[in-house]
């Protein structure tokens, strides 16, 4: 049974750009968005669940399993010292800092506001409209791994998907050290006081090394030249230290006030997203990732498709002051970057094809000889040489390299959520 050569050829866009269309009725109409959203997953998951026991490569899936299951623990630790770091770079300023500190310049934003005036109101409206969000891109995603039951994408789709957790983890990491280096003004300057409840003043690292010289051009000189924190704070408000066990030193990053609750891990999971996480944008690597997995793995009009999606959520970014317009630009081609480094978990090239094409070439003198010479056995057991190879190439190659990548996943990241789960009960 083989999937119908029309939707083969293009029926996986259609769906992507159908769910993209009935999500955004939402906006448009919430009565046919509720009537249509479920006829539209109903049929969706019918066609999969028909298409199930047709499915030629389990092997493969049960030998990506592993490394797939390594991307997400690996994810979710990644996940944990972002949440931690989005807190701290907001809480270590205190929340007069980000009221009372204006936006960065940004010519992207400036851009936008120019284009208002001059393009007409229908297309300006098209621009500002919710089309598509962080949670569709992932769905988008889930739709292309599952399209390897029709043999629309090669698979592994476990493999696939543990190349995009894994990239998208190793973007994470990249992310949160990026912005936690330096700490930029929000674009939207109440974003901290309506998001978080931390202190209204700045740490004691921050009154002591960074205030004293935030503004005085004479003193940022002195210190400079001195290389050295001259100034005196004097006295200063003692933060509220809750008892946290082992964790307890968390309180001098997460700042929590009396009123947030006891453990430090309820604490990150109130937090929600950030409003100085800035280079690069999350949301938008996630796009491009999506963006990147769906132009190799399907390609087509498609993905095209998917790309002027990125690009219209880079420029809402941007217009509804979520990012500067260098968190989008930085994250288009970081995740484009890092997408290129990941294909030896899963690539849409076949590998047993180069192999046997690599094989051939190099008997090629051979095999020219056996024909000149009528060895119709030579030309034979030649050929079977070629056909053992890919077979071994496929059984031995592939396989190694996902155990031992995901080896090296687990060993990086199982022992810190451990560690995370540790420190929670003993807190």
């Amino acid at each position: 049974m083989r999937w119908p050569a029309v939707v083969e050829g293009g029926g996986l866009g259609v769906a992507a750009i159908a769910y993209v269309a009935v999500d955004y009725l939402r906006n448009v109409s919430s009565t046919w968005h509720e009537r249509l959203q479920p006829v539209l997953w109903s049929f969706l998951a019918i066609i999969v669940i028909t298409r199930v026991p047709f499915y030629r490569h389990w092997s493969s899936e049960l030998r990506a399993a592993l490394p797939f299951l390594a991307s997400m623990v690996f994810m979710l630790s990644t996940l944990l010292f972002e949440a931690l770091s989005v807190r701290s770079v907001t809480a270590v300023l205190g929340l007069d800092w980000h009221s009372n500190t204006p936006p960065l310049p940004d010519p992207g934003q400036w851009l936008l506001l120019a284009l208002n005036e001059k393009l007409p109101e229908a297309v300006v409206e098209i621009l500002r409209a919710h089309i598509i969000g962080l949670h569709h891109y992932l769905m988008l995603f889930i739709m292309l791994a599952f399209s390897v039951l029709f043999d629309s994408v090669k698979a592994p789709g476990l493999g696939l998907g543990a190349r995009y957790m894994f990239t998208m983890a190793i973007g994470r990491l990249l992310r949160a050290i990026t912005f936690v280096s330096t700490i930029l003004p929000s674009a939207r300057p109440w974003c901290a006081s309506a998001r978080f409840r931390v202190p209204e003043y700045p740490h004691i690292w921050a009154q002591k090394y960074y205030v004293p010289y935030a503004s005085d051009a004479n003193a940022i000189r002195q210190i400079i030249q001195e290389d050295v924190a001259y100034a005196d704070i004097g006295n200063y408000n003692v933060d509220y230290r809750p008892d946290w066990g082992s964790m307890t030193f968390l309180a001098d990053f997460l700042r929590p006030t009396p009123s947030e609750g006891s453990t430090w891990y309820g604490l990150l999971k109130k937090a929600g997203g950030g409003c100085n996480d800035l280079i690069y944008s999350g949301h938008m690597l996630v796009a491009v990732l999506t963006a990147m997995a769906w132009t190799e793995a399907y390609g087509g009009f498609s993905s095209v498709f998917i790309w002027l999606l990125v690009m219209h959520s880079a420029q809402r970014e941007i217009r509804e002051r979520h990012h500067y317009t260098v968190d989008c630009v930085v994250a288009i081609y970081v995740g484009i970057l890092l997408w290129k480094m990941t294909g030896f978990i899963w690539s849409a090239k076949d590998k047993n094809r180069e192999s046997r094409l690599s094989k051939l070439d190099k008997i090629h003198s051979r095999l020219v000889q056996a024909a000149k010479d009528s060895d119709m056995d030579e030309v034979r057991d030649l050929l079977i040489d070629v056909e053992l190879s890919s077979q071994e190439y496929q059984k031995k190659g592939p396989s190694r390299a996902m155990w031992l990548f995901a080896g090296v996943t687990i060993f990086s990241s199982l022992v810190i959520v451990l560690l995370a789960f540790t420190w929670t009960s003993d807190g």
